[in-house]
């Protein structure tokens, strides 16, 4: 059985407005809750599609992907499947609805994820580094431990809801039971608050940590520091901290994956009657033994000298494209020397020059093409 469009479950127009969507989704939510429904199957599926479908489109990426590719743009995964249970979704909108069956404002808010980058050389990534860095974030508040009251007083009980952080409303044949706007579902309220935290429990500082960076990390790379992210709320679960990493320029070598590459300027003479060519690597220098008649642009690979890898330990390679350099400020003598030589050649022909005589031969027929 195909999946009802989500709009249409919503009963919205495709292009309604974020607030559009939740005022729709609380009427038909309210409509077909199972506690105004009891034992009907029937609006307990409806209640379950009416949930799935805010849970697409109160998301904007998900949305996005849903308006792209309908359901097959949105797996499981990416929580596309129904909620697993009627709390998930509704009691974010509601609070503690229907008596508090939801327990939605019970639970504790775990704190946001941080993102930090980093800096590092291809040096201190290939063989890894330890880093001080200094992250600033929302802590404990130290001087009302997170209370959010002034040192040496305590918050009181909020009079509004007696402490129970839930105040209950009559509608219609129900009560709904939601959080107290007073003390915001916490059963207590500051009478003189913390001149610190100005009552909230959190501050904003710096703190300096240590991070260790495994040999082998590459430009785009993650390190996650559990629970070294923002609190969300005094005795919540802090965030967890993801230093990323980003590699500067290296003077000689370009870095793809676990490979190295760079480019050595060679003498004519050498790629001629070949040779042998120092090369820099990570480890030192290495010797690089040149063919004779080599051509310009020709890449050498020298295995085992590139990065290890972070995850598995395979070694990448080198590959050095040597680029012939033409001579510079010759004088007189030198550059009648390379005349008669180029007139030397021109005798020998193709034997000595075979790309340029099957350029020139090309060349020829192209126009003859022409021509005719």
């Amino acid at each position: 059985m195909s999946k009802r469009d989500y709009y249409e479950t919503l009963e919205v127009d495709r292009n309604a407005g974020d607030k559009e969507i939740k005022q729709a989704y609380r009427r038909l939510a309210m409509k077909y809750h199972p506690d105004r429904n009891q034992n009907s199957k029937e609006a307990e599926s409806r209640f379950k599609e009416i949930q799935e479908a805010y849970n697409i489109l109160s998301n904007e990426q998900k949305r996005s992907l849903y308006d792209q590719f309908g359901h097959a743009g949105i797996s499981q995964e990416a929580g596309g499947g129904p909620a697993s249970g009627f709390g998930d979704i509704f009691g974010d909108i509601f609070g503690d609805i229907f008596g508090g069956t939801t327990g939605g404002s019970s639970r504790q808010a775990r704190g946001a994820d941080l993102q930090y980058q980093i800096t590092l050389t291809l040096e201190e990534a290939v063989s890894g580094v330890e880093k001080t860095i200094r992250v600033p974030k929302n802590s404990v508040c130290t001087e009302c431990s997170g209370s959010g009251a002034r040192s040496g007083t305590q918050p009181v009980k909020c009079e509004r809801c007696d402490g129970h952080g839930q105040i209950r409303m009559q509608q219609g044949f129900f009560s709904v039971q939601t959080t107290c706007p007073d003390c915001h579902g916490k059963g207590t309220v500051i009478k003189d608050p913390c001149p610190a935290c100005n009552g909230v429990g959190i501050v904003r500082k710096e703190k300096t940590l240590s991070v260790k960076i495994p040999a082998g990390v590459n430009n785009g790379d993650n390190i996650r520091l559990n629970g070294e992210g923002d609190i969300g709320r005094p005795g919540s679960r802090p965030g967890d901290l993801y230093v990323q990493i980003r590699l500067s320029r290296h003077s000689i070598f370009e870095r793809d994956g676990d490979d190295l590459y760079c480019e050595v300027p060679v003498g004519f003479a050498t790629l001629t009657l070949g040779g042998e060519i120092q090369i820099p690597t990570l480890e030192g220098r290495a010797n690089l033994k040149i063919p004779a008649e080599s051509q310009s642009e020709k890449i050498f690979r020298l295995r085992g000298k590139g990065v290890r890898n972070v995850r598995n330990g395979a070694q990448g390679d080198l590959h050095c494209k040597v680029v012939v350099e033409t001579p510079v400020n010759l004088n007189d003598k030198q550059k009648q020397l390379l005349r008669d030589f180029e007139e030397s050649l021109a005798k020998g022909g193709e034997k000595h020059s075979p790309k340029s005589r099957s350029w020139s031969e090309r060349i020829k027929s192209f126009f003859d093409e022409i021509v005719s």
